[in-house]
């Protein structure tokens, strides 16, 4: 989009920020990468408080829940705003736009600021209802799940020039629960290029092993209760190695379902150059989440030439990228699981054809054309603002 000829200076509001060990943080650390590399100015207006004094940060307080719930909200990684508004006002200061990352209580807060102030917003959606109604074990309260939707369109979406949906899946369940359409643009975020598929020697311990992978915060909706559980049922549990990936609210839980395996399942969380070299060594990857809006573990396991295994459920979209059904288990059914993992390793050179056929599709994630249709979008919004 050529007609904007000048650099833009764009604020990004992130009401969760912290280290790049979730979607939503990696998702802003990508854009805000990419767009200062086409030398556009980018601030970040968050509560991270490890970000005081860097330049071209604004950080406002975090909000306080009490000590037990601090402690919670830190266990999960994540860091929550307390808005400040003479912090707001510096952030927008000069900005062309503003563009708000997830639909709290910043955002609410900046949504009303940026419009005293005439600056356009656009917005990304980076969270389903489920996301939020699993911590107070409501996941599957569709009533409830529709008032959350409804509630961040009339506080947040509703004022946004254009809404950026990472998969049209969401784009569908949202519009849906609004009963409104939206300027809504699809766009992936995209997988980053060091995201390669490259030979690994397995470690020494894992060699006589069949090393299985899964990448996601330790959380009810993102299922990996399933996959321990499925373990139990195959076949070659006494040979199977599983490594998760991530951190959470549910470690504990976790850990005390898989004393019940053979082999002890692996709990860390990896830098990203670490998580890509596991990625590499491991067998199969296993994404066995019930609610996920696009999934960029699930995008990076099939650029790396995993062979991936994905949950049917209808409020994932990570269905949608498996070859077919032999890829896809019935959603918090271990023993539908435990088959489609027994079946791959009996057929390992039916494995490589699928293998092949997922490193093939992943050009689509391109995230260097993501981005620039991210950029794209910030221009038109600007330019259809200034015409105004």
């Amino acid at each position: 989009y050529e007609k904007r000829q000048w650099n833009m200076i764009i604020t990004l509001v992130c009401d969760v920020l912290g280290g790049e060990n979730n979607g939503t943080t990696i998702a802003t650390m990508n854009l805000k990468r990419f767009l200062e590399k086409q030398k556009h100015t980018v601030k970040i207006l968050c509560a991270d408080q490890s970000k005081i004094g860097l330049e071209n940060y604004f950080v406002v307080p975090n909000l306080n829940f009490g000590k037990v719930l601090n402690g919670y909200v830190s266990k999960v990684g994540i860091s929550l705003a307390k808005p400040k508004e003479e912090i707001l006002r510096q952030a927008f200061e000069n900005s062309d736009i503003v563009h708000i990352m997830l639909p709290l209580t910043l955002a609410m807060k900046s949504v009303k600021v940026a419009n005293e102030m005439n600056i356009p917003i656009t917005a990304g959606f980076h969270m389903q209802a489920e996301n939020f109604t699993s911590y107070v074990k409501l996941y599957n309260f569709k009533a409830l799940n529709k008032v959350v939707y409804k509630f961040i369109y009339k506080h947040t979406y509703k004022y946004a020039k254009a809404i950026h949906y990472p998969t049209k899946f969401i784009k569908d369940i949202f519009e849906k629960n609004i009963k409104k359409s939206t300027n809504g643009y699809v766009i992936s975020n995209g997988v980053n290029a060091y995201v390669q598929k490259w030979e690994v020697e397995k470690p020494e311990e894992f060699k006589d092993k069949i090393v299985i992978l899964s990448i996601g915060r330790y959380a009810r909706e993102k299922s990996q209760d399933t996959l321990l559980k499925a373990i139990k049922y195959s076949k070659y549990k006494d040979k199977i190695q599983l490594i998760f990936a991530g951190q959470g609210v549910k470690e504990k839980y976790y850990k005390k379902l898989a004393k019940k395996l053979p082999v002890p399942p692996i709990f860390n969380l990896y830098s990203r150059d670490e998580i890509i070299e596991v990625l590499n060594y491991a067998d199969m990857y296993v994404h066995p989440a019930d609610g996920e809006l696009e999934g960029i573990a699930c995008l990076e396991a099939i650029t790396c030439g995993k062979l991936t295994i994905v949950s049917d459920s209808k409020l994932s979209a990570t269905k949608d990228f498996a070859i077919d059904e032999k890829c896809i288990f019935k959603h918090r059914n271990p023993k539908h699981l435990a088959s489609i993992i027994d079946y791959w390793i009996e057929h390992p050179e039916e494995k490589k054809i699928y293998e092949e056929k997922y490193a093939n599709n992943s050009c689509y994630f391109n995230q260097e054309k993501c981005m620039k249709q991210m950029e794209e979008m910030l221009l038109k919004v600007i330019n259809e603002e200034k015409e105004k």
